[in-house]
């Protein structure tokens, strides 16, 4: 750790730790209301319409009422880590060095728990800043099984939510995600590895193989994160537990004949199945 009082020059002790010096005098430029507004409104038009790129996405500010160029468009959106779906992935980038698995769920017809879940990360605005929101689904019956909240786009938070996620439900037979470094990561691969899961990854950039949480993130958004603006994470955990709660329990799906995903979910369980 650098001691600006020690009698080493800070030269030395950046030499020592193998430190640049720059850095040492570098100081966080703080994100400016007017940039967090439209990292907000570039949130909702990504939501709308995920295969806008950079300069589509520019235009529709500029119809609101915002000149912002694309750079500074770009550069916001590399901030967020989304871009157009027909480019990369989106919160989450590719690793190169990781290796990608084939995708496993094209033709299965998956009408049981516990056969396939899936897992995706999100950007979520708030009053003042901005977090990101992993959550672990059951594809046949759309229960969230576990979710995380974190303020950098790192591997352990996904990881904590796929173990809660093992723990209280057990396991699936397929794990679906995207290609992103979080779930390509051997942090993450070396836990579904562990369980005997049969690891799954979407084509580069193919939002609909993992449609059922990209219609999740919408639900969220819109039925609570955009109606609350949250004043801080602590206050982004609570909210978000109520509606996952009132999600998993109250709310009815037409897709899934109007029944809630706790009840599929639980109708569904092969164990169920079997005992019944």
């Amino acid at each position: 750790m650098i001691d600006r009082e020690h009698k080493l020059s800070l030269s030395r002790q950046s030499q020592i730790l193998g430190l640049c010096r720059a850095s040492l005098y570098y100081e966080a430029v703080p994100i400016s209301g007017q940039d967090m507004e439209l990292m907000r409104l570039i949130d909702e038009i990504h939501l709308k319409y995920p295969f806008y790129g950079i300069r589509r996405v520019r235009n529709e500010l500029r119809d609101l009422g915002h000149d912002v160029g694309r750079q500074h468009v770009s550069t916001l959106m590399r901030k967020m880590g989304i871009s157009a779906l027909y480019q990369k992935p989106r919160l989450s980038i590719r690793h190169p060095k990781h290796k990608i698995y084939p995708y496993l769920l094209r033709g299965l017809e998956i009408t049981r728990a516990n056969h396939v879940w899936a897992a995706d990360i999100t950007y979520l605005p708030m009053a003042k800043g901005f977090c990101y929101l992993v959550a672990v689904m059951d594809w046949a019956s759309r229960k969230v099984l576990a979710w995380r909240l974190s303020n950098t786009l790192d591997t352990s938070f996904c990881t904590e939510a796929l173990e809660e996620a093992i723990t209280k439900y057990g396991k699936p037979e397929i794990f679906n995600t995207d290609q992103g470094s979080q779930f390509t990561s051997d942090d993450f691969t070396d836990v579904l590895k562990g369980h005997g899961i049969d690891i799954s990854m979407d084509g580069k950039g193919q939002w609909t193989d993992n449609v059922f949480v990209e219609r999740l993130w919408r639900s969220v958004k819109y039925e609570e994160v955009y109606l609350k603006a949250y004043g801080s994470v602590v206050e982004a955990r609570r909210g978000l537990a109520a509606y996952f709660e009132f999600y998993n329990q109250r709310r009815r799906h037409q897709g899934l004949d109007y029944r809630t995903p706790n009840e599929v979910y639980l109708t569904t369980l092969p164990d169920r199945l079997v005992a019944a």
